[in-house]
C-alpha cells in the first residue's frame, strides 16, 4: 500500500497535467477565435439568395466600367467603315451622318464559330480600348439553334459551344471587359419552348467559365414587353445570374429608358440579390414602334454612357449597332447587313429618349 507522501505527489502530478490540458484547449480557442475574426474581417460580407445561394458581390458602375466606354478600332466599326468610303467618294453631307453613329462606343459582337478568328477580334478591341484607358464590351451571340432559326439564325453546335467561350475568356482575361451573354436566349424560351430544357443549364455553364477572370458579365433579361417578370427571374436565377453583375434589356430594341428602368428595377426585386442592369439605347429615340424588326420611324437614342452610380442601373450602351438590319423585314437586307438608308433614318429621327 504506497505512503502518503507518494498518494500526494501523484495527486499533485495530475493536477499539473489537468492545468496543462486546460492552457492548451484555452490557447487554442484563443486561436481558432482568431482566425474567425480574421475571416470576418476579410471576406467580403455577400448577400444570399432568395434561394440561399450565394451571391457575388455587385461593383458599382464605375467598377463594372473603368474608364468609361470604349470606342471600337476602325476594323471593327462598320458605320467607321461607310463613313470613310462616303468621303472618299464626296459625299460628306451622308459621312457627316453616318459619323454621328460611327463616332460613339458601340459593342462588339462576337458571332463568328472560328475560335481563331473570334480570338483575334477580341484581342484588337482589347488593345485599342487599352490605348484610351476605357472598357471594352463585348457580346457573345453564337449559342446553339441561335434565334430559333428566325432571322439570325446560326451558332456554334452545343458540343462547340463551351470551348469556344473558354477561348474568348482567354482572349479577354485581365481586361476588364464587359460582357453580354447571348441577347435573347433566355427570352426566346417563352415563344421557343424546345430551348427550355438545354438552354438554360448551357448558359449557367457559360457564365461559371466566364467568372474568376477580372470580366463584368450581364444575361439576358429581355425586356418590359416579353416574359412575365416572375418567370425571367427565375429563368435568369436558373442560368446563373447570382455569379454575374446582374442582367441587360432592350437589346436591339425600342422601349424608352425610362419603361425599361421600371422593368428592370421590378425583375432585379423578383431576383433578389440585388442585381445590377444595363439598358440599350442605340435605337430607342422614338420609343416603341409597333415591331422588334425594322420599325418605321425610329431614332438614335441617348449617347450610351456609365451611370453616376446611384442605382442599379449601370450603363445605357450601345449594345446593337444603329444601321444594321434586324433581318430581312420590313424591306431589309439580311440580319447584320449594313443598310444605309435606315441607318440615315436614324439619325434624322434622333431624339433624347
Amino acid at each position: 500500500m504506497p505512503d502518503q507522501d507518494t498518494t500526494k505527489h501523484r495527486h499533485r502530478r495530475r493536477l499539473s497535467s489537468a492545468a496543462r490540458q486546460w492552457v492548451l484547449i484555452g490557447a487554442v480557442a484563443v486561436v481558432v477565435a482568431a482566425v474567425v475574426v480574421t475571416v470576418s474581417v476579410w471576406l467580403p460580407n455577400r448577400p444570399n439568395g432568395p434561394d440561399g445561394r450565394r451571391i457575388v458581390e455587385r461593383a458599382t458602375a464605375a467598377q463594372a466600367f473603368p474608364g468609361g466606354l470604349a470606342r471600337q478600332p476602325a476594323s471593327e466599326n462598320q458605320p467607321g467603315m461607310r463613313e470613310r468610303v462616303a468621303r472618299q467618294d464626296g459625299e460628306d453631307t451622308t459621312a457627316d451622318r453616318i459619323a454621328e453613329i460611327a463616332d460613339q462606343p458601340i459593342a462588339t459582337w462576337l458571332t463568328n464559330t472560328s475560335v481563331t478568328k473570334t480570338r483575334a477580334t477580341i484581342r484588337q478591341v482589347v488593345a485599342n480600348a487599352a490605348s484610351q484607358d476605357k472598357t471594352p464590351v463585348f457580346v457573345l451571340y453564337n449559342v446553339p439553334d441561335r434565334d430559333c432559326g428566325s432571322y439570325s439564325k446560326g451558332g456554334t453546335t452545343a458540343s462547340e459551344y463551351l470551348p469556344w467561350v473558354r477561348s474568348a475568356v482567354r482572349a479577354m482575361a485581365g481586361s476588364h471587359a464587359v460582357v453580354l451573354v447571348e441577347p435573347d436566349a433566355i427570352a426566346q424560351i417563352q415563344v421557343c419552348k424546345r430551348l427550355l430544357d438545354s438552354r438554360l443549364p448551357l448558359l449557367r455553364k457559360a457564365v461559371s467559365e466566364l467568372s474568376g477572370h477580372g470580366l463584368t458579365v450581364y444575361l439576358d433579361g429581355g425586356n418590359e414587353n416579353r416574359v412575365p417578370t416572375a418567370k425571367m427571374a427565375g429563368w435568369l436565377r436558373e442560368a446563373g445570374i447570382d455569379q454575374t453583375q446582374g442582367f441587360f434589356t432592350n437589346v436591339s430594341n425600342f422601349y424608352r429608358v425610362d419603361q425599361e428602368r421600371t422593368y428592370a428595377d421590378g425583375l432585379a426585386d423578383a431576383i433578389g440579390g440585388d442585381p445590377h442592369f444595363v439598358i440599350d439605347v442605340s435605337r430607342n429615340g422614338q420609343g416603341w414602334r409597333g415591331t422588334w424588326c425594322n420599325p418605321d420611324g425610329a431614332g438614335l437614342g441617348q449617347d450610351p454612357h456609365v451611370a453616376a452610380g446611384s442605382s442599379r442601373l449601370d450603363a445605357l450602351l450601345w449594345v446593337k449597332t444603329p444601321g444594321l438590319s434586324d433581318g430581312t423585314c420590313n424591306g431589309g437586307p439580311a440580319a447584320g447587313q449594313w443598310w444605309e438608308s435606315y441607318a440615315l433614318a436614324l439619325v434624322e429621327n434622333r431624339k433624347g429618349s
